[in-house]
This record gives C-alpha cells, sequence and structure tokens, in this order.
C-alpha cells in the first residue's frame, strides 16, 4: 500500500517544495528572507518545527529565525552558538548526504554545550525509523552551494507522519537548504547594495554640501581667490576667479581667464611668483591692474589634487596689502631719508657706498684688453688675475666673480681712467645765517640747498646729507677732469641768493673729491674726501669763502 502511494507522495511533495522555494524570492529584507525559509520547511516540507541559524562575523552562529512554536521562538532566537560546538556536532552526526542526523541515543551528549535548543522529553521509539523527540537533524547552508564556506545551518523537528525522513524526504530537505543558502547570499547581497548605495548617497550628499560651502565661501570671500591649472601647456592660467579679485584688479573674470599670474606680475617679482607657484607657501609682490598701477598684494598658494593620480591645481588667495606696504615704505624712506631735505642720510650713504666696495685691494685698472686676455688666460698661471679686477677664487658660477671693482684713477695725470667719486661740500657762510635770521630761515636754506645739488647731478648719482650743513655727493663713471668739473658745477649752482621770506641770503660751498676703492672703508672713503674739502676750504680766503 505504501508503495503504491510513494510516486503521489513525491508528487506533492514536489509541488511544496517549488512553492517554498518562489516564495524565498518574494522576500525583500534579510530578515524577511530568513523567516522564509523557516516558514518554508514548517509550510512545505511537513515539519512542525524549523530554526535557522546563520554565521555571524567573528564565526559563531545566531539564531536568526524560528518557525513552528511561538513559545520556543521567544525563547531562542538572537541566542548564540559557538562555532565549536556546531563543528563538533555536524562532524559527529551521521551523515545523510549533506545532511547530519544525531539519533536521540546519541545525543545526550549535546546536552549541555551552548547551542540554542528546544527538546522535550518521549517515550522509546516503538518501531525502527520512529521520530523521537530527542533526534536532531541538520542541513548545512554553504554560500556557493557545496563546499566548506559555511553560511549557517537549518536544523528541524518533529516530521508530521512522526518517521525519520526517507530518500525523498532527505532529498529535498538538502534540495530546499541548497536553495535557501542561495537566497540567504542574494538577500545579504541586496542588503549590502542597499547600503553602499545609502552610504554613497551621503557621501555623495557630503560631497555637494562640501563643494557648495567652497563656492559660497570663494564666491563671497571678502579678499581675492583663484584657481589656476598646474601642468601641462597651460600650467598657470587661471580657471576661476572670484569678484573681490575682479575688483582688486580691476578686470572681468572673462578676461583674468586669458591670463596666468606670471602675465600680471611686476617684471622685477616674477622669480618669487615662480618659486611661490612650485612650492606652494606665501609671498609679497606686485600685480598689473587694468588702469597700468600695480598693486602690492600678498599671495597664499596651496597645491591640490582632484583626484588621487588626477591634474592638481593651485588655489590661491590674493589679500590687498597696497596700504600696509605704502606704510612700510614710507617707515623705510624715513629710516634712510633725512627728514628735512628729503636726501638720503648718513646712514643710507654709507650703505650705498658699502654695496659697492670689497675688501680686497686693486693695484691697477685693467685695459679692455688686459680684461679679455684675463678672461681667457688660465686663471692659475695669471699671477696678476687680482690686479685685473677679477676674483679668482673659484665660485659656484666659475673662476671669475661678477662684482666690478672700484679703482681710483690717477689725479696726478688724466690717463682716461673712471671712478666712483665722492664728493664733499660743506657750506660757507651758514652759520651767520643760522645766527643772524634763525633757523627757520637756515631751515629753508638747506631745503633750497639740496634741491639744487639733486639737480645738478645725474640719474643715478647719490646726494647724501651728512648732517648740519654737510652733504656728499656720489658719482660713478668719472675722470678726475670730469670730478673736478662737477664740483665747480655744483658750486655754481649753489652761490646764486636763496630768497627766504622775501630776503635774500647767499651761501657758499667748499667741495673735496675723494676716490672709493675696493681695499678701503666707507669711513676712510670719507674722510679723505673730508680732508680734501677741508684742504680746499683754507686755500681760499676767508672773503672768498663766505657768501652770505
Amino acid at each position: 500500500m505504501e508503495a503504491e502511494s510513494e510516486p503521489y507522495v513525491r508528487l506533492a511533495t514536489l509541488r511544496q517544495l517549488h512553492q517554498a522555494v518562489a516564495d524565498l524570492n518574494t522576500a525583500r529584507s534579510l530578515a524577511d528572507t530568513v523567516q522564509t525559509v523557516a516558514d518554508g520547511i514548517v509550510g512545505g516540507l511537513g515539519y512542525g518545527l524549523a530554526c535557522v541559524n546563520l554565521v555571524r562575523q567573528d564565526g559563531d552562529l545566531v539564531v536568526a529565525a524560528f518557525a513552528g512554536n511561538s513559545a520556543a521562538e521567544a525563547l531562542i532566537t538572537g541566542r548564540i552558538g559557538s562555532r565549536t560546538s556546531w563543528e563538533r556536532r555536524l562532524a559527529m552526526g551521521e551523515a545523510w548526504g549533506e545532511l547530519r542526523f544525531i539519533p536521540h541515543t546519541d545525543g545526550w551528549v549535546l546536552l549541555d554545550d551552548d547551542v540554542p535548543q528546544w527538546h522535550t522529553e518521549g517515550p522509546e521509539p516503538r518501531f525502527e525509523d520512529e521520530w523521537h523527540p530527542q533526534d536532531r537533524l541538520y542541513a548545512p547552508m554553504y554560500a556557493s552551494g557545496g563546499g566548506c564556506d559555511l553560511l549557517g545551518v537549518i536544523s528541524v523537528d518533529r516530521p508530521r507522519n512522526g518517521r525519520r525522513p526517507g530518500a525523498w524526504g532527505r532529498e529535498a530537505l538538502q534540495m530546499y537548504a541548497s536553495q535557501a543558502a542561495i537566497a540567504i547570499s542574494n538577500a545579504r547581497l541586496r542588503a549590502n547594495m542597499q547600503r553602499a548605495l545609502v552610504r554613497l548617497e551621503r557621501e555623495q550628499q557630503a560631497l555637494r554640501a562640501s563643494e557648495e560651502s567652497f563656492r559660497q565661501a570663494f564666491e563671497y570671500a571678502p579678499s581675492g581667490m583663484a584657481i589656476a591649472e598646474m601642468g601641462g601647456d597651460q600650467h598657470g592660467r587661471l580657471l576661476r576667479t572670484n569678484d573681490a579679485l575682479c575688483r582688486l584688479l580691476g578686470r572681468p573674470a572673462s578676461v583674468l581667464r586669458r591670463y596666468s599670474f606670471a602675465d600680471l606680475v611686476h617684471p622685477e617679482d616674477i622669480g618669487t611668483l615662480l618659486r611661490t607657484s612650485a612650492e606652494g607657501g606665501r609671498a609679497e609682490l606686485r600685480l598689473g591692474r587694468r588702469d597700468g598701477s600695480y598693486l602690492w598684494v600678498s599671495l597664499r598658494n596651496s597645491v591640490v589634487a582632484d583626484t588621487t593620480d588626477g591634474p592638481r591645481f593651485l588655489l590661491t588667495h590674493v589679500e590687498d596689502i597696497e596700504e600696509r606696504k605704502r606704510h612700510e615704505l614710507h617707515l623705510a624712506h624715513r629710516a634712510s631719508h633725512d627728514a628735512l631735505t628729503g636726501l638720503p642720510n648718513s646712514a643710507e650713504l654709507r650703505s650705498r657706498l658699502s654695496s659697492r666696495l670689497c675688501d680686497r685691494p686693486t693695484a691697477m685698472a685693467a685695459t679692455a684688453i688686459e680684461t679679455l686676455d684675463a678672461a681667457y688666460a688660465d686663471v692659475d698661471a695669471d699671477p696678476d688675475a687680482r690686479a685685473h679686477g677679477y676674483d679668482v677664487d673659484a665660485g659656484p658660477d666659475g673662476p671669475y666673480d661678477h662684482h666690478v671693482h672700484a679703482v681710483a684713477p690717477d689725479t696726478e695725470q688724466d690717463d682716461g681712467a673712471k671712478g666712483i667719486a665722492v664728493l664733499f661740500c660743506d657750506l660757507d657762510g651758514f652759520k651767520s645765517i643760522n645766527d643772524r635770521f634763525g633757523h627757520h630761515t637756515g631751515d629753508a636754506v638747506l631745503i633750497e640747498v639740496a634741491r639744487r645739488l639733486s639737480t645738478g647731478v645725474r640719474d643715478g648719482d647719490t646726494v647724501a646729507r651728512l648732517g648740519g650743513d654737510e652733504f656728499v655727493v656720489l658719482a660713478d663713471g668719472l675722470g678726475a677732469a670730469d670730478a673736478a668739473d662737477l664740483a665747480v658745477r655744483l658750486r655754481n649752482a649753489i652761490i646764486p641768493p636763496i630768497r627766504v621770506d622775501g630776503r635774500a641770503v647767499r651761501v657758499g660751498a667748499s667741495f673735496g673729491i675723494g676716490w672709493a676703492a675696493c681695499g678701503m672703508s666707507v669711513e676712510e672713503v670719507l674722510a679723505s674726501a673730508d680732508q680734501r674739502m677741508y684742504v680746499e676750504k683754507r686755500s681760499r680766503s676767508k672773503v672768498n669763502r663766505r657768501a652770505g
């Protein structure tokens, strides 16, 4: 009778199995899928209880779903069994293909392990294949449908026919476990994808918020901002500028995009710009405005990578420091110039003179031919190389330096040599003007003398006030006769009357001519010119000297 009904049993079981597997694909979340697995065993495979245990990240197994008994479900759902205990159970069980069966006669050793379980007492089986309440049947689920990558374990209990499953029932449970593993893997994949999508959306939202914050900070910054390209044919070209920079330079953004900062920087500051652009950091330089003027700005550069290996950009913050620079230049000018006449003061005179001198004395000036010979001759074989005005000590740029040594012309005979003339000027009759008319008149006289001296020299020459009624003129490239002629012209420029408050006063001037030469100190050069001035002053009668 049983053999005749077996095909009908198989057909009914197959239909139920097909429906249970179909239900697996309707679940949306991982939790729904796991519960559907447990419900399918109870509803489609003929078992009264079903429990689904899933492997956690730490390797232990947690009861993720239970079906068939609400009391048992409330008791063990969420409880955890160690991986070691589960492996012990799967290893000791009787192998039914992929299934593992532990009869009640062997299961007593498992009563004290940590695997969550729901079992009741019952009488001994009346026949060989009768199911006992303490029998255990496990269906392992593997992530790839087989192998050693354990995904979880399905445990079943209380078959409705009261018998241990036959070959067809075992096959159905094993097939169902395989399909459940696929469904759970897919559910996990979907969950991971959903989490990844949520995370990606959050990151994109954060990126959009960050980009919007940067855009607003860039566009509405009170100081100038620019983004310039780095590398390639368009290196340094301005890609983006804000309104503040456009107003600062007097150019619209569409025009600025045609330029780079190298096109706008003052020619004297191009080196500073290139160093700052290559290394990042901060620099102070001048940028050209639309009206042709130059504006002092502070540039702060930051190199920004678009992606890990993508193009890099230069983010530049441009701050207007024109007022501060003007104030600094004013303070520097006050520190280096005479407050009354506006001429360079004694410290500035000494600084300019010192920059033209070095410690190495020169025996003679080199002619053009001698200079050419020295440039092409063997330096070590030329004992007179230093006498020709060359520094033969090897340096980073070769054996000759770039310093042009100052030499003093022969004042006894005009050999055509040129040098740095130092004309020391002392006013004659100035003290009497101060005593008779007061310091107001004396100051006015000093201002006018400074103006006449400055008018009487060339561009590039220096007229400085040492203090009191003493002035010094530095004039490079003069011969002995040229220096004497210059002294005469300047004296004649000073002699004409000076009108102060409707009164005409006159002063004279005594000039001493000295020469600056390498090997001399600044004080020695000034002292030499001062001594010659006193010699010249004493050589003239007091009447001739006095003009006021």
